[in-house]
C-alpha cells in the first residue's frame, strides 16, 4: 500500500490519465472525473479492504460509483491498483474494450455494480451493505454520488431504508462540485442543505474538502466511530469540477466533452506544474 505522502502524486497521475483517456475516446465525462479523483484514490489506497488479484473475493469491501459517468477516474485508480494493465485505459470506449463509458461488473475486474442511471447506485449499495448484515460479514459498503445526482428521488428511498434497518456499514460519499451539465446544482435543482436533508434521514453527516487528504481522513474516521452505532455515515466532499485543469475548473461545458490536442497539452501542462509544486515541497 502507498504512503499517505505519496497519494497526492498518485491523484497528479490519475488525472493526467483521466485526460488521455477521454482524448483518445474522443468524448467522456472529465469535469466530474477530475473533482473525484482525490476521494478515489484514498479510498482504493487508504480504506477498502481489496484483494486486486482476487477481484470476486468474497468477503472484500464494496464500492459502488452511482455517478457512474465518471467512471474514467474509477478505471484510472483501479489500473494502478492492479486490477488490470494501465494500457488499457487508453482504450476507453472502444467498441472491443472492456472499459466503457459507463461501469460494467460483467467484464471489469474491480467493478462491484453496474451503474449510471442516476439515483440508482445508492440503492444497490444499500442492498449490499444490508446483506452483509444479514449474512454477518464484517465488510463495508461505499457508494459515490454526485451533488446533482441527489435530486433523484430515489437517493432519498434508500437513505431512509439506511436508517430505518441501521446499516451503519454503509458510507455514502457525495461529490459537491456545485455543477452539473446544465449549469449550477443551485439553478437546475437545488439540493442544498445537503447535511440537513441526510441528517433528518437519520445519517451522520460530516463536510469536508474533498482535494485534502487529510480532511478525506476525517471523513472515513467518522465512518468507523459510527461502526456499531447503527447509523450510517454520509462524507460531503466540496470539490471543484475539473480540479487540476485550468481551463476546467468550475466550467460545467466540461461535464461531458472530451479535451482536442492543444487543450490536452495544456492539460497537461497544469498538471505537470502541480506535480513540480509536490516535488518541491
Amino acid at each position: 500500500m502507498m504512503e499517505v505522502q505519496n497519494l497526492p502524486e498518485l491523484a497528479v497521475t490519475v488525472r493526467e490519465d483521466i485526460l488521455r483517456m477521454t482524448h483518445a475516446a474522443g468524448n467522456g465525462h472529465p469535469g466530474g472525473s477530475l473533482s473525484a479523483t482525490d476521494y478515489l484514490v484514498w479510498l482504493y489506497n487508504r480504506e477498502m479492504n481489496v484483494r486486486p488479484d482476487e477481484p470476486c473475493w468474497e468477503d472484500r469491501d464494496r464500492f459502488v460509483l452511482s455517478k457512474g459517468h465518471v467512471v474514467p477516474a474509477l478505471y484510472a485508480v483501479l489500473a494502478h491498483k492492479g486490477y488490470f494493465p494501465v494500457e488499457d485505459l487508453l482504450t476507453l470506449r472502444k467498441p472491443t474494450s472492456h472499459l466503457q463509458g459507463h461501469p460494467n461488473m460483467n467484464d471489469t475486474p474491480g467493478i462491484d455494480m453496474s451503474s449510471g442511471s442516476l439515483g440508482q447506485g445508492i440503492g444497490a449499495a444499500v442492498g449490499m451493505a444490508k446483506g452483509a448484515k444479514v449474512l454477518g460479514k464484517p465488510l463495508s459498503v461505499h457508494v459515490l454520488l454526485g451533488d446533482g445526482e441527489c435530486a433523484e428521488g430515489e437517493v432519498w428511498e434508500a437513505a431512509l431504508y439506511a436508517a430505518h434497518y441501521k446499516l451503519d456499514n454503509l458510507c455514502v460519499a457525495v461529490d459537491v462540485n456545485g455543477l452539473q451539465i446544465d449549469g449550477t446544482t443551485a439553478e437546475v435543482m437545488n439540493t442544498a442543505p445537503l447535511d440537513a436533508k441526510f441528517a433528518a434521514f437519520g445519517f451522520d453527516a460530516i463536510t469536508v474538502d474533498g482535494h485534502d487528504f487529510a480532511e478525506i481522513a476525517k471523513g472515513f474516521a467518522r465512518f468507523h466511530e459510527n461502526q456499531g452505532s447503527g447509523r450510517p455515515t454520509v462524507i460531503l466532499m466540496k470539490t471543484v469540477k475539473g480540479k487540476g485543469v485550468s481551463f476546467m475548473e468550475n466550467n460545467p461545458g466540461w461535464h461531458g466533452k472530451a479535451p482536442n490536442d492543444e487543450e490536452l497539452a495544456q492539460g497537461l501542462r497544469d498538471l505537470a506544474a502541480i506535480r513540480q509544486q509536490l516535488k518541491e515541497g
